[in-house]
């Protein structure tokens, strides 16, 4: 007999990178055997089309924040930003720039932020594997 779902169970979830400057050093490892991040149902893709989460870590300028709008645009529903590191918080080390963006989620609705400076792969790890449970309600099968 076949188990009926109210709304589909996520078992894995693609995840498209959107980083700049130094949060790309601790996003990197991930894929490494050390942490192998697909064992946990994480994929890093090469396309916004096929993604359905949008990592988006680093400072960002007023230029490349258009071009993350235009890649979050381009994900097909449903789709979930998580924001890397202090950067995209509150501009980070470059806080006093005219050029920085304070806060992300002025630009692109984020629904996960992982704290530090930049995050740990650990704590990236962790944090993709709670929003995936929160998505399937508490659930995890």
């Amino acid at each position: 007999m076949r188990k009926e779902f109210s709304k589909p169970m996520v078992k894995s979830i693609w995840i498209f990178e959107w980083i700049n400057s130094c949060g790309f050093s601790e996003v990197l490892p991930l894929d490494s055997s050390k942490f192998d991040m697909e064992r946990f149902g994480i994929k890093a893709v090469s396309s916004p089309r096929h993604a359905d989460c949008l990592l988006i870590g680093g400072y960002q300028t007023l230029k490349s924040i258009e071009i993350a709008k235009r890649i979050y645009e381009q994900m097909p529903e449903p789709k979930c930003v998580i924001a890397l590191g202090s950067c995209p918080i509150s501009g980070g080390m470059y806080w006093d720039s005219y050029n920085t963006v304070k806060k992300v989620d002025k630009y692109i609705p984020v629904d996960l932020w992982i704290l530090g400076c930049p995050p740990r792969p650990e704590a990236i790890i962790d944090g993709i594997i709670s929003l995936v449970n929160a998505i399937n309600g508490g659930k995890n099968d």
